[in-house]
Protein backbone atom coordinates (compact mmCIF):
# COMPACT_ATOMS: atom_id res chain seq x y z
CA UNK A 1 0.00 0.00 0.00
CA UNK A 2 1.23 3.14 -0.80
CA UNK A 3 0.11 6.64 0.47
CA UNK A 4 0.65 10.05 -0.49
CA UNK A 5 0.64 12.75 1.72
CA UNK A 6 -0.15 15.85 -0.42
CA UNK A 7 0.92 18.95 2.23
CA UNK A 8 3.08 18.10 5.17
CA UNK A 9 5.70 20.67 6.42
CA UNK A 10 8.18 18.05 7.60
CA UNK A 11 10.69 21.39 7.85
CA UNK A 12 8.80 22.76 10.78
CA UNK A 13 10.61 23.25 13.92
CA UNK A 14 8.00 21.50 15.37
CA UNK A 15 10.15 18.36 14.25
CA UNK A 16 13.36 19.30 14.87
CA UNK A 17 13.82 16.79 18.12
CA UNK A 18 12.62 13.79 16.11
CA UNK A 19 12.85 14.36 12.24
CA UNK A 20 14.36 11.25 11.41
CA UNK A 21 12.26 8.83 13.91
CA UNK A 22 9.16 10.75 12.60
CA UNK A 23 9.50 10.47 9.01
CA UNK A 24 10.45 7.02 9.64
CA UNK A 25 7.04 6.22 11.08
CA UNK A 26 5.80 7.00 8.22
CA UNK A 27 7.20 4.67 5.93
CA UNK A 28 6.13 2.39 8.62
CA UNK A 29 2.61 3.38 8.02
CA UNK A 30 2.91 2.95 4.21
CA UNK A 31 3.77 6.69 3.18
CA UNK A 32 6.24 6.94 0.67
CA UNK A 33 5.56 10.34 -1.14
CA UNK A 34 5.95 13.70 0.72
CA UNK A 35 4.78 17.12 -1.21
CA UNK A 36 5.98 19.78 1.13
CA UNK A 37 4.56 23.38 0.69
CA UNK A 38 6.79 26.28 0.84
CA UNK A 39 6.06 29.26 3.61
CA UNK A 40 8.76 31.86 2.79
CA UNK A 41 11.92 32.14 1.68
CA UNK A 42 13.38 31.62 5.82
CA UNK A 43 12.58 27.44 5.33
CA UNK A 44 13.92 26.96 1.87
CA UNK A 45 17.00 25.56 3.22
CA UNK A 46 15.30 23.33 5.44
CA UNK A 47 13.12 22.08 2.37
CA UNK A 48 16.16 21.37 0.13
CA UNK A 49 17.79 19.55 3.14
CA UNK A 50 14.84 16.75 3.12
CA UNK A 51 14.93 16.82 -1.03
CA UNK A 52 18.63 15.49 -0.47
CA UNK A 53 18.25 13.52 2.19
CA UNK A 54 15.50 11.53 1.10
CA UNK A 55 15.69 12.33 -3.17
CA UNK A 56 12.99 9.46 -4.00
CA UNK A 57 10.07 10.43 -1.50
CA UNK A 58 10.37 14.25 -0.90
CA UNK A 59 8.89 16.82 -3.53
CA UNK A 60 9.04 20.49 -2.85
CA UNK A 61 7.12 23.77 -3.74
CA UNK A 62 7.57 26.71 -4.21
CA UNK A 63 5.66 30.10 -2.73
CA UNK A 64 4.82 32.25 -0.56
CA UNK A 65 2.24 31.64 2.21
CA UNK A 66 -0.38 34.09 2.30
CA UNK A 67 0.46 35.05 6.31
CA UNK A 68 3.27 35.77 5.11
CA UNK A 69 2.73 38.40 2.73
CA UNK A 70 4.13 41.79 4.33
CA UNK A 71 5.84 44.48 4.04
CA UNK A 72 8.83 42.11 2.37
CA UNK A 73 5.84 40.53 -0.44
CA UNK A 74 8.53 42.11 -2.97
CA UNK A 75 11.43 40.57 -1.82
CA UNK A 76 9.84 37.36 -1.03
CA UNK A 77 8.09 37.21 -4.19
CA UNK A 78 11.32 37.52 -5.77
CA UNK A 79 12.72 34.19 -4.26
CA UNK A 80 9.77 32.13 -5.41
CA UNK A 81 10.22 33.58 -8.82
CA UNK A 82 14.24 32.29 -8.52
CA UNK A 83 13.57 29.31 -6.76
CA UNK A 84 10.90 28.24 -9.87
CA UNK A 85 13.46 29.06 -12.64
CA UNK A 86 15.50 26.28 -10.73
CA UNK A 87 13.25 23.80 -12.42
CA UNK A 88 13.64 21.78 -8.74
CA UNK A 89 9.89 21.83 -8.03
CA UNK A 90 7.03 20.16 -8.57
CA UNK A 91 4.08 23.00 -7.65
CA UNK A 92 3.31 26.58 -6.70
CA UNK A 93 2.52 26.64 -3.04
CA UNK A 94 0.83 27.00 -0.69
CA UNK A 95 -0.52 30.28 -2.01
CA UNK A 96 -3.81 31.67 -1.77
CA UNK A 97 -5.69 34.00 0.46
CA UNK A 98 -6.12 34.31 4.40
CA UNK A 99 -8.38 36.91 6.17
CA UNK A 100 -8.27 34.84 9.62
CA UNK A 101 -5.54 36.66 10.82
CA UNK A 102 -5.25 39.51 9.05
CA UNK A 103 -7.76 41.56 6.58
CA UNK A 104 -5.62 44.54 5.63
CA UNK A 105 -3.09 42.35 3.76
CA UNK A 106 -6.48 41.09 1.12
CA UNK A 107 -5.65 43.39 -1.42
CA UNK A 108 -2.12 42.15 -1.72
CA UNK A 109 -2.31 38.76 -0.73
CA UNK A 110 -4.60 38.30 -3.61
CA UNK A 111 -1.85 40.23 -5.80
CA UNK A 112 0.24 37.48 -4.84
CA UNK A 113 -1.75 34.79 -5.51
CA UNK A 114 -2.52 36.06 -8.94
CA UNK A 115 1.09 36.27 -9.15
CA UNK A 116 2.15 33.09 -8.26
CA UNK A 117 -0.47 31.64 -10.80
CA UNK A 118 1.15 33.40 -13.60
CA UNK A 119 4.44 31.75 -12.93
CA UNK A 120 2.45 28.01 -12.01
CA UNK A 121 0.99 28.90 -15.88
CA UNK A 122 4.56 30.19 -17.00
CA UNK A 123 6.04 26.57 -15.69
CA UNK A 124 3.09 24.45 -16.80
CA UNK A 125 3.08 23.32 -12.60
CA UNK A 126 0.08 22.98 -10.79
CA UNK A 127 -0.71 25.65 -7.83
CA UNK A 128 -1.55 24.66 -3.78
CA UNK A 129 -4.06 26.68 -2.68
CA UNK A 130 -4.67 28.29 0.87
CA UNK A 131 -7.68 29.47 2.12
CA UNK A 132 -9.01 30.59 5.56
CA UNK A 133 -12.03 32.72 5.60
CA UNK A 134 -11.90 34.12 2.17
CA UNK A 135 -13.54 31.52 -0.68
CA UNK A 136 -15.10 34.40 -2.21
CA UNK A 137 -11.70 36.02 -2.67
CA UNK A 138 -10.09 33.21 -3.99
CA UNK A 139 -12.68 31.94 -6.35
CA UNK A 140 -12.81 35.89 -7.67
CA UNK A 141 -8.99 35.26 -8.38
CA UNK A 142 -9.31 31.48 -9.78
CA UNK A 143 -12.24 32.45 -12.10
CA UNK A 144 -10.11 35.39 -14.03
CA UNK A 145 -7.85 32.72 -14.86
CA UNK A 146 -10.56 30.12 -15.99
CA UNK A 147 -9.99 28.60 -18.83
CA UNK A 148 -6.22 28.68 -18.64
CA UNK A 149 -4.99 24.78 -18.29
CA UNK A 150 -4.97 25.81 -14.54
CA UNK A 151 -4.62 22.78 -12.01
CA UNK A 152 -3.68 21.98 -8.61
CA UNK A 153 -5.17 20.86 -5.01
CA UNK A 154 -7.55 23.13 -2.71
CA UNK A 155 -5.74 22.12 0.20
CA UNK A 156 -7.65 21.62 3.52
CA UNK A 157 -11.07 21.95 2.34
CA UNK A 158 -13.34 22.66 4.48
CA UNK A 159 -15.97 24.57 2.31
CA UNK A 160 -19.99 23.32 1.84
CA UNK A 161 -20.44 21.39 -1.29
CA UNK A 162 -21.33 23.43 -3.60
CA UNK A 163 -18.01 24.89 -2.73
CA UNK A 164 -16.24 21.74 -3.60
CA UNK A 165 -18.34 21.66 -6.87
CA UNK A 166 -16.89 25.23 -7.82
CA UNK A 167 -13.32 24.20 -6.89
CA UNK A 168 -13.10 21.12 -9.14
CA UNK A 169 -14.98 22.91 -11.63
CA UNK A 170 -11.77 25.45 -11.85
CA UNK A 171 -9.40 22.58 -12.16
CA UNK A 172 -8.95 21.63 -8.33
CA UNK A 173 -8.85 18.46 -6.61
CA UNK A 174 -9.52 18.48 -3.00
CA UNK A 175 -6.86 18.06 0.22
CA UNK A 176 -8.72 15.86 2.55
CA UNK A 177 -6.92 15.93 5.80
CA UNK A 178 -7.76 15.41 9.46
CA UNK A 179 -11.05 17.93 9.56
CA UNK A 180 -12.32 14.80 7.96
CA UNK A 181 -12.29 12.94 11.04
CA UNK A 182 -13.80 15.34 13.55
CA UNK A 183 -17.31 15.63 14.92
CA UNK A 184 -18.36 18.79 13.70
CA UNK A 185 -16.04 18.93 10.24
CA UNK A 186 -19.23 18.61 7.87
CA UNK A 187 -17.07 17.71 5.19
CA UNK A 188 -17.79 14.09 6.19
CA UNK A 189 -21.84 14.62 5.64
CA UNK A 190 -21.18 15.38 1.72
CA UNK A 191 -17.46 13.73 0.21
CA UNK A 192 -19.34 10.80 -1.29
CA UNK A 193 -21.31 12.82 -3.33
CA UNK A 194 -17.78 13.86 -4.37
CA UNK A 195 -16.08 11.35 -7.03
CA UNK A 196 -13.24 9.84 -5.44
CA UNK A 197 -11.41 10.90 -8.37
CA UNK A 198 -11.20 14.60 -7.38
CA UNK A 199 -9.55 13.92 -3.90
CA UNK A 200 -5.89 13.75 -2.19
CA UNK A 201 -5.23 12.63 1.40
CA UNK A 202 -3.10 15.48 2.86
CA UNK A 203 -1.54 15.82 6.97
CA UNK A 204 -0.57 19.01 6.93
CA UNK A 205 2.01 18.05 9.63
CA UNK A 206 2.00 19.41 12.32
CA UNK A 207 -0.90 21.11 12.34
CA UNK A 208 -4.82 19.25 12.31
CA UNK A 209 -4.12 15.89 13.64
CA UNK A 210 -6.76 13.39 12.82
CA UNK A 211 -9.35 11.69 15.60
CA UNK A 212 -7.33 10.28 18.23
CA UNK A 213 -4.85 12.50 17.83
CA UNK A 214 -6.80 15.86 17.54
CA UNK A 215 -5.13 18.54 19.61
CA UNK A 216 -1.64 16.96 19.65
CA UNK A 217 1.23 17.61 17.01
CA UNK A 218 0.04 15.85 13.70
CA UNK A 219 2.80 13.86 11.64
CA UNK A 220 2.41 12.02 8.16
CA UNK A 221 2.25 8.55 9.52
CA UNK A 222 -1.29 9.73 10.66
CA UNK A 223 -2.24 10.04 6.82
CA UNK A 224 -3.58 6.23 7.87
CA UNK A 225 -6.16 7.80 9.86
CA UNK A 226 -7.65 9.83 7.01
CA UNK A 227 -7.82 6.98 4.63
CA UNK A 228 -9.30 4.87 6.73
CA UNK A 229 -11.97 7.47 7.54
CA UNK A 230 -12.50 8.29 3.96
CA UNK A 231 -12.59 4.74 3.16
CA UNK A 232 -15.40 4.13 5.70
CA UNK A 233 -17.22 7.29 3.45
CA UNK A 234 -16.85 5.98 0.00
CA UNK A 235 -17.48 2.19 1.37
CA UNK A 236 -13.79 1.16 -0.04
CA UNK A 237 -11.08 -0.95 1.30
CA UNK A 238 -8.04 1.29 2.57
CA UNK A 239 -6.01 -0.18 0.37
CA UNK A 240 -7.89 1.04 -2.62
CA UNK A 241 -8.50 4.69 -1.17
CA UNK A 242 -4.69 4.58 -1.25
CA UNK A 243 -4.27 3.42 -5.21
CA UNK A 244 -6.77 6.00 -5.95
CA UNK A 245 -5.84 8.78 -4.10
CA UNK A 246 -2.08 8.47 -4.80
CA UNK A 247 -3.13 7.62 -8.28
CA UNK A 248 -4.56 11.49 -8.67
CA UNK A 249 -1.67 13.16 -6.86
CA UNK A 250 0.53 11.70 -9.74
CA UNK A 251 -2.38 13.38 -12.48
CA UNK A 252 -1.81 16.68 -10.03
CA UNK A 253 1.79 16.75 -9.63
CA UNK A 254 3.54 14.84 -12.77
CA UNK A 255 5.29 12.79 -10.44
Amino acid sequence: MILTDTHTHLYSEQFDEDRESMIQRAFEAGVSRFFIPAIDSAYTAGMRELKQNYPDHMFLMAGLHPTHVKENHAEELQHVKEELATGDYVAVGEIGVDLYWDQSTRDLQMQAFHQQIEWALEYELPIVIHCRDAFDEVFEVLKSHQGRRLKGIFHCFTGTLEQAQLAIAYGMKLGIGGVVTFKNGKIDQFLDQIDIEQIVLETDAPYLAPVPYRGKRNESAYIERVAIKVAEIYGLEVEEVARITTLNSREVFGV
